[in-house]
C-alpha cells in the first residue's frame, strides 16, 4: 500500500495532479479542498494517499491531511459510496464540517453536494455516526501543521489508530516541540 508521497508537483489538472517522486510520476486524484492548498508547480509537496486496486486499474487518491484521508476511508466503506462520490463530498465539505453535519443529523447540507440525494444523505448520516469527530481544521494543532503531522505520524507508528491519535492531540499548546506533543498525547491516551 502506498501511504504517503513526497515529491515535486509537476502537473495540476483538477481533480488530478502528477507528483514526481525520484523520477516516477504518480497520477493522484485529490479533493478540491486539497487541490486549492497545493503549492505552485515545481514545488515540493507531501500527500497522504489511499491506493485502490481494481481488476482494470490501480487508483491513487491523495489528501493534504490525515483527517481527510481518514474521512475518505470511512466514506468509501459505506455501501453505494465510491471513491468519486467520497471525493465530491470532501470537495464540498471540510472534514470538520462533515463531522458537525453528522453529529447534528443535518441532511440538507449533504444534499447540496452533487450526486447526493435525500436517501443517500440519510444513509451517510446513519453510517458515519460515531466514526467522524470534529477535528481541528488543520488536521492537527492550529498553526503548526508540520509539527502536528510529525507527532501524529509518531503516534500512528506506535500502533494508535488515526482517530485516537487525533483526539489525543487536541488542545495542545502552540509552540511546543514534537517530543513534548507526543508526550502530552500519550498522557491523554493513557486517561482514556
Amino acid at each position: 500500500m502506498i501511504g504517503r508521497l513526497h515529491g515535486v508537483l509537476k502537473e495540476k489538472h483538477p481533480p488530478q495532479v502528477v507528483i514526481d517522486v525520484s523520477g516516477v510520476g504518480y497520477e493522484v486524484d485529490v479533493p478540491m479542498s486539497t487541490f486549492y492548498n497545493l503549492p505552485a508547480l515545481s514545488e515540493p509537496v507531501t500527500l497522504y494517499t489511499h491506493l485502490i486496486i481494481r481488476e482494470d486499474a490501480h487508483l491513487l487518491y491523495g489528501f493534504m491531511t490525515l483527517g481527510e484521508r481518514s474521512a475518505f476511508r470511512s466514506l468509501i466503506r459505506i455501501n453505494g459510496v465510491g471513491p468519486k462520490m467520497a471525493l465530491a463530498i470532501l470537495s464540498g465539505l471540510s472534514v470538520h464540517d462533515l463531522a458537525q453535519i453528522v453529529s447534528s443529523g443535518e441532511t440538507g447540507r449533504l444534499e447540496k453536494v452533487p450526486g447526493i440525494g435525500q436517501k443517500t444523505a440519510a444513509r451517510l448520516l446513519l453510517e458515519l455516526k460515531g466514526k467522524l469527530e470534529a477535528t481541528p481544521r488543520a488536521g492537527g494543532m492550529a498553526g503548526h501543521p508540520d509539527l502536528s503531522t510529525d507527532a501524529l505520524n509518531a503516534l500512528i507508528a506506535l500502533g494508535y489508530a488515526e482517530k485516537e491519535a487525533l483526539n489525543a492531540m487536541r488542545d495542545q499548546a502552540p509552540g511546543i516541540s514534537v517530543s513534548e506533543a507526543i508526550r502530552q498525547a500519550l498522557k491523554n491516551l493513557s486517561r482514556l
